[in-house]
């Protein structure tokens, strides 16, 4: 569990305990323990298995896909997949890939739903850039139409590895996934991911190179082996 669960469940389990011997009834403590209750489950932070294998993206977050697009951008073409995290989703967020946070940009902006196209650009959110494995993928911590606090963790400079935990954000939310175009989707609208664990994209195996000829380079000619014929 995420320690605010700690601090606000065990917060509103004191206000509970105060709330009935002051009153005389558990009755009063109801409300108290049910947003406890409410607290401990919302922060949770659950294991992932995470997938291993080059060239894989995974997802920063829990969620719904709604959307998986090509974009353009000013460094050229690229995918994004946008997923919306509800209050009912773990909004604990993990790094897509392995590799050097080369980025960390917080942007203030307007409170949308986090449905909402518009979103993406407008609201307040937190761009993180991480470069590694042949690539550079930037993801958004997006806050919703609740949401009021971006939680990022680690600094320009560090070293992530896939599935890491890095931050959260509290209450409904939105996560943007960009990458290389040439990367191929795994996922689609309308289905449903787990941060750490879902692969969201993955870029192309590389080719194998072909070996030709024989030692040195030479070049077999058919028929003509040692000795001749």
């Amino acid at each position: 569990m995420v320690r605010d669960g700690y601090i606000y469940g065990l917060s509103l389990i004191g206000v509970a305990i105060v709330l009935a011997w002051a009153t005389g009834h558990w009755a009063w403590a109801i409300p108290a323990l049910l947003l406890a209750a409410f607290f401990l489950w919302f922060f949770r932070d659950p294991k992932r298995s995470i997938p291993t294998g080059p060239g894989l993206i995974v997802s920063p977050g829990d969620g719904l896909v709604t959307e998986t697009v090509s974009i353009s951008t000013p460094d050229g073409p690229r995918r994004r997949i946008s997923i919306f995290l509800s209050v009912f989703d773990v909004h604990v967020n993990r790094s897509p890939i392995s590799g050097v946070l080369t980025e960390v940009r917080y942007k203030k902006g307007q409170y949308m739903n986090a449905m909402n196209p518009a979103s993406a650009e407008g609201n307040e959110q937190n761009v993180v850039t991480v470069r590694g494995e042949d690539m550079e993928v930037t993801f958004k911590q997006i806050a919703g139409l609740i949401a009021r606090r971006i939680v990022f963790c680690p600094r320009e400079g560090d070293l992530l590895e896939r599935g890491q935990r890095v931050g959260m954000i509290k209450f409904g939310s939105r996560v943007d996934v960009i990458f290389p175009a040439e990367a191929e989707f795994r996922v689609k609208a309308g289905q449903r991911v787990k941060g750490g664990e879902s692969i969201l994209a993955a870029m192309p195996a590389p080719e194998p190179t072909g070996v030709s000829g024989l030692v040195g380079g030479a070049t077999a000619i058919p028929g003509s082996a040692m000795g001749g014929r």
